[in-house]
């Protein structure tokens, strides 16, 4: 028969515990024993080991190269402006004679001239600039660039203006860069403006379509279709991005237009201003190549003068950034009408206030089309 679960084998569980028949039932006694003295210690670290401490030396390695990495990138961003600033052509564009005497603050007078300066006879002809008369050009930009203790000001002047030039009577205010080139331009604006003329600064069609191509394009919006057979200018109306040659033709463009040299002038503001935000972007310091080629694209075209050295450039670009990305002023030099014949009254307090470095007082003075609000 079967031996139920519950009931327990013969003898109990004395085989389990090492008892047995005739065996002593007694427990066994256990007996303490002291500690051994002989045992060798344990294999640890020496003190400042990195065993231990998550892989210090490790970290210590990469933040070594990231430092190196990140001091060549500060020589790298130094270097290329540098090295650009090199490249400059300087030219004399002091007048000599009468002239304003020292003004507080900084006045640029910046220029954009047709020289063709760095374009192949390909390039003249797919940018539609025409040929290199071989003279000195025309100026189709003239701007104004005051920086100060107030809001950094750029004003346009329309080439179209009708000032006197000394020698020739008066005349279109570009016809002084034909006639005598930079020195009779700013002798010019002088005796037009009252402003002395700080730094001279020149920039041919090469640079402005490098630049901009350096940038990958720039915003423009124009408000209509335009088609401008001179300029070679075929855009759509509304905003979109222009390449090099699209902004300089864009920049260029009036036949299209009603007022003409008014329109042309805010054109080229509107151009500059997309320069200026793409130019200061992170992404333009970030990318070498990028910061590469808008350094040399600026420099191959541009002309300074003389006395422009690299911390007055650099000022330049500053106040010129500022002015266009909404911490400053924009403006047209105030007219009296369509035919951009200067309103003389409002002319000479808007140039009053630049004069003596207060242009937080333009106020309504300053005008995109520089007609009266």
């Amino acid at each position: 028969m079967s031996r139920m679960p519950d009931e327990r084998p013969e003898g109990g569980y004395d085989w389990l515990y090492g008892k047995g028949k005739g065996e002593d039932d007694t427990p066994t006694s256990v007996q303490a024993t002291e500690p051994r003295d002989d045992l060798p210690p344990p294999n640890l670290p020496p003190p400042g080991s990195s065993r231990g401490r998550g892989g210090a030396g490790g970290v210590k390695k990469t933040l070594r190269v990231i430092g190196v990495l990140l001091l060549a990138w500060i020589v790298y961003l130094v270097a290329v402006p540098l090295w650009a600033y090199s490249t400059i052509t300087t030219v004399d564009a002091d007048p000599g004679g009468d002239r304003p005497g020292d003004q507080p603050g900084t006045t640029y007078l910046l220029v954009g001239s047709d020289s063709r300066k760095g374009l192949t006879k390909e390039e003249q002809k797919r940018l539609a600039t025409g040929g290199d008369s071989g003279g000195r050009g025309r100026t189709d930009t003239i701007l104004l660039l005051h920086t100060g203790d107030g809001p950094s000001t750029l004003v346009s002047l329309p080439r179209d203006s009708l000032v006197p030039v000394k020698g020739y009577g008066t005349t279109k205010i570009n016809a002084a860069y034909a006639f005598g080139g930079p020195q009779l331009l700013v002798n010019t604006i002088e005796d037009a403006t009252g402003v002395r003329i700080d730094h001279y600064v020149e920039i041919g069609f090469g640079g402005l379509v490098k630049v901009v191509d350096s940038l990958d394009g720039v915003e423009i919006c124009p408000k209509q279709d335009i088609k401008d057979k001179d300029s070679g200018l075929d855009v759509k109306k509304g905003c979109q991005t222009a390449d090099g040659a699209t902004a300089l033709a864009y920049s260029r463009a009036r036949h299209a237009y009603a007022t003409q040299d008014i329109q042309r002038v805010q054109s080229q503001r509107e151009v500059l201003g997309g320069v200026a935000r793409k130019a200061k972007s992170p992404w333009t310091f970030i990318d070498p190549i990028r910061y590469y080629k808008v350094n040399d694209g600026a420099a191959s075209s541009l002309q300074i003068g003389e006395g422009t050295g690299r911390i007055a450039l650099a000022r330049f670009a500053l106040a010129l950034s500022a002015a266009m990305s909404g911490d400053g002023k924009s403006c047209t030099v105030p007219l009296a009408d369509f035919a951009v014949h200067w309103d003389r009254e409002r002319a000479l307090k808007f140039f009053g206030y630049i004069k003596n470095d207060q242009t937080d007082k333009i106020g309504n003075l300053c005008t995109k089309d520089g007609l009266p609000k």
